[in-house]
């Protein structure tokens, strides 16, 4: 950092200021922590129920980390030697000047893979100390329910803020250490930090939604279907791994998916900005996003304070939006304002004024306000879309299902709309910005370009400056559907007044938590997608300095021309790029299916040993046990295809078919990801209206009806669409950009290769192909009979 030229001794001490920033969240989350702890745990009955819980997701953790920890291993040798292969940057070469061109190269390789563990222990970290904090609220607010409302409501919303604080310190704290360490070379580590918190989010979400969507689906089935008993008895063998399912799918791994967007979004800002940097000499540009994420740490740290409910008042939904909205107009505030004070000087005002950046990052704020609400109303139980998925119950599971893919559908538009209109504004703010007259055409319409994809970039920033609210109202959701199973089986049977509110209070909970989970879903996946089109921009720039360095005239590089839809092999690409995440969706609920089957095995088999008649205990183990060794045997198929495909597509078909392989993954992945989350959440909403019917057989209402079991069999299949396939798009999407950026240098290194380096660069895409059948082949397993 203190190696930039202009770099003023006020700036650096803000950029220490920052990583303070990022140490106050780490405190806030251990002093929520300490609160947290204090609470009390309810009866020794209820803390039976949550030792089985919590001794579940603590083993089905230790058991993913044993899997992945070799491949981390081999990843981060081979992205040390992945800088051996291309020389240095210019920027390098200037930071460590006095050293030859082979031990700058090695440094860097280190950098790069010393980042990438970081990247990876951040993200761990998030996911699994994220989810015990999860665990050990989940019985406070059960405990808190037969106290009052508000208290359940706060314990439940500040156990998850602990993740949230977590996601924004760490985040912050690891691009902005990167940056102060190697200035302008950050680039090549930053890639590596990024990799390795978006390969650690993409095992957990996955192996945690595999492993949560088959203990609910095998539950659900068995359970309330075939045996018409309610959710969460303790009768029902699967019921534990069921709530062991909502901590590591919707606790460990939606916050390490929301941690590697947070950090994925610093990385490609902190790129773009040391390339426009490089063009304009302004350090403007790499120093104002850092400080807004940590306006963003603060303003979270804030909103937690606001999330309370009136004297007699029980809308949880408009409690923990208001602390949302609250955090969200003073950080828009604060960029304004710190705007003002430092972005406005003649420099800056020559480049078209100090707003532009500020402007940006509001764009991303009203971006997830935006997604929020209509997320919110595809999947809420108040709106007519979930109400009209309960009516379609009337006529059987065919209609019902119908509607909900109809509404699934319908709000994909919707949100691409939004994200769309965000992009034009971003467009219209930075594509207006003065070339320099001194420029070629090629070289301002570069210029422009890079300005424009730093606008993109900013707007990501923006719509992730409120994470530690968004992973709040995600973690939410479990706890309180935890909290509400641990008070089903712990109080089972009791029907007295106190024992009957406190139910009604964690199902009131539950539902909104519901909610709160489909919404941090939609702005997760609308985030993933401006952090896929700012990574895009990172590919453009990277590509362009390497041809550069080949000696491609400006006018030939692909930043300067663009993707070029035309040219077959790109269209090729493109092709390619957008069946990926349908091949990917398949393969996830493929496995669902797979250790589904199981588990509905396993449940008979209990079931038929005399478990509902009270002759022998439910083994909760095993179904414990088939979920945790279903989910790991999953994953390395499913991370191929984001790993591999893109190595392939560029070592075959080229860079710029590299390109449109890129963006035919982010537009197709961002339509499935939004389909398949509503329609699985509005799914889930249209059972609990039923369930909230009074129960009257002769109006075919309330549980146990055959509306309910429409009803059911709906949310069965949205589960996985909703947990499992739609969020692990969000860090396949983004494996495959951060891949693809990391060796589109390599691709333009060897891009003329003739001889002997052809036949081996063939061979290696040979190898490659024989990976991808290989997976293809090993998700068309059949799922065990169900018959048994």
């Amino acid at each position: 950092m203190y190696s930039l030229p202009g770099l003023q001794p006020w700036e650096a001490w803000l950029i220490w200021g920052v990583v303070g920033v990022a140490v106050i969240g780490l405190f806030n989350a251990w002093q929520l922590r300490t609160q947290i702890l204090k609470e009390d745990k309810g009866t020794e009955k209820m803390q039976e129920v949550w030792n089985a819980i919590k001794d579940g997701a603590n083993a089905y953790l230790a058991k993913q980390l044993r899997s992945i920890l070799p491949l981390i291993a081999v990843l981060a040798v081979a992205l040390y030697f992945s800088v051996a292969i291309v020389p240095p940057s210019h920027e390098a070469m200037q930071l460590f000047a006095g050293k030859d061109e082979a031990q700058v190269t090695q440094i860097i390789g280190f950098a790069r893979a010393f980042a990438f563990l970081m990247g990876a222990g951040f993200s761990l970290a998030v996911g699994q100390i994220g989810m015990r904090m999860a665990v050990e609220g989940n019985v406070r607010v059960a405990s808190a329910s037969k106290r009052s409302f508000s208290e359940s409501l706060r314990i439940a919303y500040r156990a998850g803020k602990i993740t949230g604080m977590l996601t924004d310190g760490l985040g912050l704290l690891g691009g902005t250490i990167i940056f102060v360490f190697l200035g302008a070379a950050a680039p090549d580590a930053l890639l590596g930090f990024g990799f390795g918190g978006t390969l650690l989010a993409l095992f957990m979400r996955v192996g945690g939604g595999i492993f949560t969507k088959a203990a609910d689906v095998g539950a659900d089935l068995v359970g309330k279907v075939e045996n018409d008993i309610p959710e969460d008895d303790p009768r029902n063998p699967a019921v534990i791994a069921d709530l062991v399912g909502d901590n590591v799918g919707d606790c460990a791994g939606m916050a390490a998916d929301i941690f590697e967007s947070y950090e994925v979004t610093i990385v490609s800002g902190l790129i773009l900005a040391i390339a426009l940097f490089n063009i304009t000499g302004r350090l403007e540009w790499i120093i104002f996003p850092l400080v807004a994420r940590g306006v963003g740490v603060l303003c979270s740290l804030v909103g937690t304070y606001f999330v309370r409910t009136g004297e007699g008042s029980t809308d949880a939904m408009k409690a923990i939006f208001n602390g949302f909205l609250i955090s969200a107009l003073i950080s828009v505030v604060a960029f304004y304002v710190v705007g003002f004070f430092y972005l406005n000087n003649d420099s800056m005002a020559a480049l078209g004024g100090w707003w532009r950046i500020p402007t940006a990052l509001t764009a991303g704020v009203a971006l997830t306000i935006l997604i929020d609400r209509l997320t919110e109303y595809f999947t809420g139980t108040h709106a007519t879309p979930v109400k009209s998925i309960r009516n379609a119950a009337d006529t059987g599971p065919a209609t019902l299902i119908l509607n909900g893919i109809s509404v699934g559908f319908e709000s994909s538009v919707w949100s691409v709309v939004a994200i769309s209109i965000t992009i034009i504004v971003s467009i219209f703010i930075f594509g207006t910005i003065p070339a320099d007259p001194a420029m070629s055409e090629a070289q301002a319409a570069l210029v422009r370009g890079t300005y424009i994809l730093y606008g993109i970039a900013m707007t990501g920033i923006g719509m992730l400056t409120l994470t530690g609210n968004n992973v709040a109202m995600d973690s939410f959701g479990p706890i309180a559907d935890n909290a509400n199973g641990i008070g089903e089986m712990a109080w089972s049977g009791m029907k007295d007044k106190e024992t009957l509110a406190a139910q009604k209070i964690m199902a009131d909970l539950d539902a909104v938590g519901n909610t709160t989970k489909a919404i941090t879903k939609g702005v997760a996946i609308s985030s993933a997608v401006i952090a896929a089109v700012s990574l895009f921009g990172s590919f453009l720039v990277d590509v362009s300095r390497s041809q550069g360095l080949q000696g491609i005239d400006v006018a030939q590089q692909i930043q300067t021309l663009g993707i070029r839809v035309n040219v077959p092999q790109v269209f090729v690409g493109m092709l390619i790029g957008a069946a990926v995440p349908w091949l990917f969706s398949s393969f996830a609920i493929q496995a669902v299916t797979r250790a589904a089957a199981l588990i509905v095995l396993e449940v008979r088999r209990q079931f038929k040993l005399g478990v509902l008649e009270g002759k022998v205990k439910p083994d909760y183990k095993q179904a414990v046990d088939i979920s945790t060794a279903a989910a790991q045997k999953e994953l390395a198929s499913l991370a191929i295809l984001g790993v591999v495909t893109p190595i392939f597509v560029g070592l075959t078909l080229q860079v710029e078919a590299l390109g449109g392989f890129l963006a035919g993954i982010i537009v197709s992945g961002q339509l499935l990801a939004v389909f398949l989350n509503n329609s699985g959440g509005a799914w889930d909403n249209a059972k609990k209206l039923i369930e909230d019917e009074p129960k009257d057989p002769k109006k075919n209402t309330g549980k146990g009806s055959e509306r309910h079991k429409a009803g059911v069999v709906g949310d069965t299949v949205g589960d996985p669409f909703k947990d499992t396939a739609g969020p692990a798009l969000n860090p396949m999407i983004k494996v495959a950009n951060l891949v693809s950026v990391i060796i589109a240098p390599i691709i333009v290194q060897y891009a003329d290769a003739t001889g002997v380096t052809r036949v081996v660069i063939y061979a290696i895409a040979l190898a490659l192909l024989g990976v991808l059948a290989w997976a293809v082949m090993r998700s068309k397993a059949p799922a065990p009979s169900m018959t048994a």
